[in-house]
């Protein structure tokens, strides 16, 4: 395993993703907008780091990234210091960031032209899953290329997908956003309405948890959120940005989404509580103001 690759991003997924193909064997340059974060990445697992993104990728056969957002994408790829002014002619160019898939298709093209391949790939598994290296992979591009990168990605995943052409990725990650904010907001309202009725939330869970109502949001989350604890996951700020790109795509393909647009706004007000770094599971937080603010003591 000495192939060398470059990881752009060090966020809570980018870092431990990273430092899984360095300890798996590859020859891992690293590099983040905030250099002290990717000199911390280097110290404690032992692969390099550069100071743009072109340095990064000079020598690496596959570039992997996991940023923040369409615009943050564009950043680190364009401009005379991006990934395409560094990378070599036949290298790999893979997207874990969730994006619209339109900038997915965007970055290909521009890829392709430089006879560098892409494949748009986000993950699902949150932070827990990253450093676990269990997620999932939702890829779009060449059958071909997907099959050189998925042993390489395996690395810090438990099961990857190809699921159509670029772009496809990035669509299936929005249905699984769909879902996951259905799934949460009807457990917010189950606690919720158990608390009311007086019944022991955790007795509740313990029953129902065995039958069709159990999800892995009840099994991972359920006890803290009986407690009012909201700093175990993936932010209401990104859950936001990701339903938005999906609202989007709805808009553009027809599809009929209300739940994901009541949800989103749902979050919407989260935010106004003051909660944009809670956890997704934060609904149910919104639902307790709501009561509280409605029954004062």
């Amino acid at each position: 395993m000495s192939m060398n690759v470059a990881f752009i991003g060090l966020g809570v997924m980018g870092f431990p993703m990273a430092g899984h193909l360095q300890k798996a064997g590859y020859q891992v340059t690293v590099f983040n907008r905030t250099t002290a974060k990717a000199e911390a990445w280097a110290k404690e697992h032992g692969g390099d780091f550069a100071i743009s993104p072109k340095l990064a990728v000079e020598q690496a056969e596959i570039v992997f990234m996991c940023v923040g957002n369409d615009d943050d994408l564009r950043s680190v790829v364009y401009g005379e210091d991006g990934v395409l002014a560094g990378m070599k002619s036949g290298a790999i160019l893979v997207d874990h960031t969730t994006t619209s898939a339109k900038v997915a298709k965007e970055v290909a093209e521009k890829a392709a032209e430089q006879s560098i391949a892409f494949l748009d790939a986000p993950v699902s598994g949150g932070q827990a899953g990253a450093e676990n290296g269990v997620l999932t992979v939702m890829v779009g591009g060449e059958q071909s290329v997907f099959d050189k990168v998925q042993p390489v990605m395996a690395t810090f995943s438990r099961f990857s997908q190809l699921l159509g052409p670029v772009g496809a990725g990035q669509t299936c990650k929005m249905v699984n956003q769909i879902c996951i904010a259905g799934v949460v907001q009807g457990l917010a309202e189950g606690l919720h309405f158990a608390k009311q009725a007086g019944l022991d939330g955790e007795k509740v869970i313990e029953t129902i948890s065995k039958g069709a109502a159990g999800s892995w949001q009840m099994e991972n989350r359920y006890k803290t959120m009986l407690a009012g604890e909201y700093e175990f996951g993936f932010a209401v700020d990104w859950m936001r940005k990701d339903l938005g790109i999906a609202l989007d795509e709805a808009r553009n393909n027809g599809a009929s989404i209300p739940l994901t647009a009541m949800v989103d706004q749902y979050y919407a007000d989260v935010q106004a509580l003051g909660g944009g770094r809670f956890d997704t599971s934060s609904l149910l937080a919104r639902l307790d103001a709501i009561h509280d603010n409605t029954n004062p003591q």
